[in-house]
């Protein structure tokens, strides 16, 4: 399952929706009591410590249009718990400055399949952070490989597959989206030059009433004609002026994805720039090769951990019954995380780093002890 997260400014009415504070008609009431909520700061409260701050070190009030709190929404699995989000907000805070104060689980969201009638859940997480550079006083400034960086994380964290690259999958959203718009605006723009055309054409004498007199002769209901004149020209003026806003609003948003589209293309450039990077500099490679590698082994290091507590009488194990362990948690982590054999082959390349790894069992050993000591020293206790 592929994770995925985006931050954007936070919303006004972000805590009413994250924290449950109304009833919302596209959740189910049934599933919000399996919702997790944690906070350590309201909002309100953190915008002011950030702006007091602000003034405090850069002698200036913060800008008008900075965006001090981010809201990112981060797809996880039925099984994430409130503890994988906080260590993501650790790692984000810790290689980003990002720092996570509000978090939400989801787990009422979702959708019946038209066909099926199945229920299909959004199980994601919000997390509100504080985008404020501690040294600066002012935002954060990050890079397009940051937001990469956070996909990474988000992987790691909460063990999910990554994401495809959000540049080129946004890229081809946003194209297929204008192109829509473009049609939308096309079909209002022919609907307006008709309605003008219709007008100019018709004839004023529909609008006249004339009536007969006691001779039989036809003559002009003033009145009744002005009446007629004004109700048609009210209406007409009515839908020019409709029409005109949706134009003006179709043509804006136009604008807007086109503006977000040349913004993609770059970003696309630089990924392709930074691939080409790789592939001619043996320094760049070397670099991001050792990242990769560190990343890899602490997914496979937090695996054996978690893992070595499921297992029965690990203490009894020999040599090459805790080499076939291994060799079952290495392919459920390469299955899981999308990390293939040979990064492994790498990591265990260096003899320290393959025998420190290797004693994670051995730890993992220490505290199943530690827990059936615990557990004989409570049924001792309760039976004095």
């Amino acid at each position: 399952m592929k994770t995925s997260i985006n931050f954007k400014a936070s919303k006004s009415d972000s805590e009413i929706h994250n924290f449950r504070k109304k009833s919302f008609d596209y959740i189910r009431k049934d599933l919000t009591p399996k919702n997790e909520y944690w906070m350590e700061q309201k909002i309100a409260d953190r915008l002011l410590k950030i702006e007091s701050y602000c003034k405090e070190k850069s002698g200036r009030k913060l800008q008008k249009n900075a965006m001090p709190i981010r809201e990112a929404v981060v797809v996880i699995k039925e099984n994430t718990t409130m503890q994988d989000l906080h260590n993501l907000s650790k790692r984000l805070e810790e290689e980003l400055k990002i720092r996570i104060f509000q978090i939400t689980i989801h787990k009422d969201e979702g959708h019946y399949d038209k066909d099926t009638k199945e229920w299909k859940p959004n199980y994601h997480a919000h997390l509100v952070a504080d985008w404020q550079d501690l040294q600066t006083g002012k935002t954060l400034k990050h890079q397009s490989f940051h937001y990469s960086k956070m996909q990474d994380l988000a992987a790691e964290c909460l063990e999910m597959e990554r994401g495809v690259s959000g540049s080129l999958t946004r890229l081809e959203a946003v194209e297929f989206k204008i192109k829509k718009k473009e049609e939308d605006l096309k079909i209002l723009e022919e609907r307006y030059s008709q309605m003008l055309k219709e007008m100019e054409s018709k004839k004023s004498e529909e609008f006249i009433v004339k009536e007969s007199d006691f001779l039989g002769f036809q003559k002009i209901k003033t009145d009744k004609t002005i009446e007629n004149y004004k109700k048609v020209i009210k209406t007409n003026n009515i839908q020019l002026l409709k029409n005109k806003t949706e134009l003006e609003s179709k043509e804006k948003l136009i604008s807007e994805l086109k503006t977000n589209i040349e913004n993609l293309k770059k970003e696309v450039f630089h990924f392709k720039s930074k691939n080409s990077t790789l592939l001619t500099n043996e320094t760049a490679f070397a670099v991001e090769k050792k990242k990769y590698l560190e990343s890899v082994e602490n997914t496979l290091k937090k695996a054996i951990l978690q893992e070595s507590i499921k297992i029965p009488n690990l203490q009894n194990l020999n040599d090459a019954e805790r080499k076939d362990k291994m060799i079952e948690i290495l392919k459920k982590t390469s299955k899981e995380n999308n990390i293939p054999f040979s990064a492994f082959e790498e990591v265990f390349k260096d003899s320290v780093k393959m025998a420190n790894i290797f004693s994670l069992l051995r730890f993992g050993e220490s505290r199943n002890n530690q827990f059936e000591e615990a557990k004989t020293e409570r049924k001792s206790k309760l039976g004095r």
